[in-house]
């Protein structure tokens, strides 16, 4: 039996990994980002251990969530699940100034990563959009860009993937993983999502605890429990290290 906390899991594929957990045993622990929230997912997962509030679109929050994490105890795995989806109209910006897209999707987990202590295993949840993510980093907030939400989108899951290698490259005992869930019908993807929605959130339970997985694999990418494309860019331990450093001046917290 391992204990997970999957972040963002309320609703959607965070709650369906959640749920798929505790029904083979596993003690997993939730997140959502008010305390109503946390109340419907709790309530939705019978069985789960916990519930922790935060909002990850704030970077004290943030901090404070992974003071609470460590509190309670030792994790086997972290599921980094909380993201949002397109913003089209406008650049939203958060609390710290920043546009959410970037605070929720990348410095969130970035965050997490850093200050929750080393699990077993990561698993990051990336999409296949991130191959049409800006390769420069040269504008990671949008203050010189013309604001695209779905570019924005795109961005922070290169950005996220970029931090599955960078983890898995700087920590070997750790087994760090992304996936790609697929286009499916959740409330972020829409009636209209083409893939399946029962394979959507089990690459991720798989990777986070599946006993035969032992040591390996890490720094993989993958789709259906298949190794899927990355983006050779993501690969770039240069443009990982820029990438770091970036989100290190943002939140005060370096990963080493």
């Amino acid at each position: 039996m391992a204990r997970i906390f999957i972040t963002g899991s309320s609703d959607g594929l965070g709650q369906m990994a959640a749920k798929l957990l505790v029904a083979d045993g596993h003690q997993i622990v939730l997140h959502a980002r008010n305390k109503m929230r946390a109340a419907h997912a709790i309530a939705q997962v019978p069985g789960a251990e916990a519930v922790f509030a935060a909002d990850l679109s704030s970077i004290a929050e943030t901090k404070a969530l992974a003071e609470d994490v460590n509190a309670s105890g030792h994790f086997d795995a972290v599921i980094h699940n909380a993201a949002v989806g397109y913003q089209e109209r406008e650049r939203q910006l958060t609390v710290d100034g920043l546009p959410q897209v970037f605070a929720v999707n990348t410095l969130a987990p970035y965050i997490l990563t850093a200050l929750i202590r080393r699990p077993e295993r990561l698993v990051y949840l990336s999409s296949s959009l991130h191959q049409s993510g800006d390769v420069t980093l040269e504008d990671l907030t949008w203050e010189k860009r013309r604001w695209n939400g779905g570019q924005a989108y795109s961005d922070s899951k290169l950005q996220i993937t970029l931090l599955t290698f960078a983890i898995a490259r700087m920590w070997p005992e750790v087994m760090s993983n992304c996936v790609d869930p697929g286009w499916v019908a959740t409330k972020m993807g829409g009636a209209g999502a083409s893939d399946s929605l029962y394979l959507g959130p089990r690459t991720q339970v798989w990777l986070a605890a599946d006993p035969t997985l032992s040591s390996a694999p890490t720094g993989g990418y993958f789709y259906h429990q298949k190794p899927g494309n990355a983006a050779k860019a993501a690969a770039d331990p240069v443009l990982q290290q820029r990438f770091l450093a970036a989100c290190a001046e943002y939140s005060g917290v370096e990963i080493i």
